[in-house]
């Protein structure tokens, strides 16, 4: 069973965990069985002794990000200027909502918007310029003084 980081194991996977636990197996042996952690195996039945729960808790400490209320304002801010810098929509952030932002954190909030802030260049690129190769000295050295 492969745990994925916020979601919590299958509730059929518990109930196997109980099962086995009842028929008297040592919770190392559960954990191998079920190929999960023996940490897992031992909270799941102490909180089944202790407390009777039998299911997943919820999950906790999941923070709102910081301009969720905001992403309308910046949608609509990014469709009206869409050559608009990441520095800038920081300036009309902080002058316009009071809200100081990082570089980084505008970059993830235009990429939860599904919003772009590189520009394609729209002509090619120039040639390269060639430059004649520098003259060769003929072994005179210039004496510095």
């Amino acid at each position: 069973m492969l745990w994925q980081r916020g979601k919590s194991y299958s509730q059929d996977l518990r109930e196997r965990v109980f099962v086995a636990a009842d028929d008297g197996e040592p919770v190392g042996e559960i954990a191998a069985m079920f190929r999960v952690s023996v940490s897992y195996v031992s909270k799941v039945l102490s909180r089944r002794r202790l407390t009777g729960q039998m299911t997943a808790r919820p999950q906790r400490c999941h923070l709102v990000p910081k301009l969720s209320g905001l992403h309308p304002a910046i949608l609509a801010q990014v469709t009206s200027r869409p050559d608009v810098t990441i520095a800038e929509l920081r300036a009309w952030l902080l002058e316009t909502h009071k809200v100081s932002v990082s570089t980084g954190l505008m970059n993830k909030t235009l990429a939860a918007l599904d919003l772009t802030f590189k520009k394609s260049p729209s002509m090619l690129p120039s040639k390269r310029v060639r430059m004649l190769p520098r003259p060769v000295s003929n072994g005179a050295s210039s004496s510095r003084s």
